[in-house]
């Protein structure tokens, strides 16, 4: 039960950081989408984010199926690396994340994650 809560506070902690993404205009960050218009780069933007949505939805809602098991270690890796994208991305002209809760939504998303993947691989 305990690493279900978890999983739910690191998608709530994941969707807030999405909210933040949107007021920092996160995709001028990104290689191909910093050249589009504003308009169809925040489209393509809110796109790409939908799979990982309906990936750790239907985890939070088929809890007991063993292919939750796999999209919950998947979406911590995934989120491990957006992470540490972000720090390496710090300086970068574009980044809307400088303010402190920016920061730390997105490395408390690191270290839970990283806490929650430690949980899954240790049961």
């Amino acid at each position: 039960m305990t690493e279900y809560i978890l999983f739910v506070v690191i998608i709530s902690l994941l969707l807030l950081h999405e909210m933040d993404a949107i007021r920092a205009r996160e995709w001028k960050m990104f290689i191909v989408l910093k050249d589009m218009s504003e308009e169809t780069a925040y489209k393509v933007f809110l796109f790409i984010h939908f799979p990982l949505y309906i990936a750790a939805f239907y985890v939070l809602c088929n809890e007991s199926m063993q292919s939750g098991y796999i999209l919950k270690v998947s979406i911590d890796i995934f989120l491990i690396g957006h992470a540490i994208l972000h720090y390496g991305f710090r300086n970068h002209n574009s980044n809307g994340f400088s303010a402190y809760y920016s920061k730390a939504i997105i490395y408390s998303l690191f270290a839970l994650a990283l806490a929650h993947l430690c949980i899954l691989l240790g049961s």
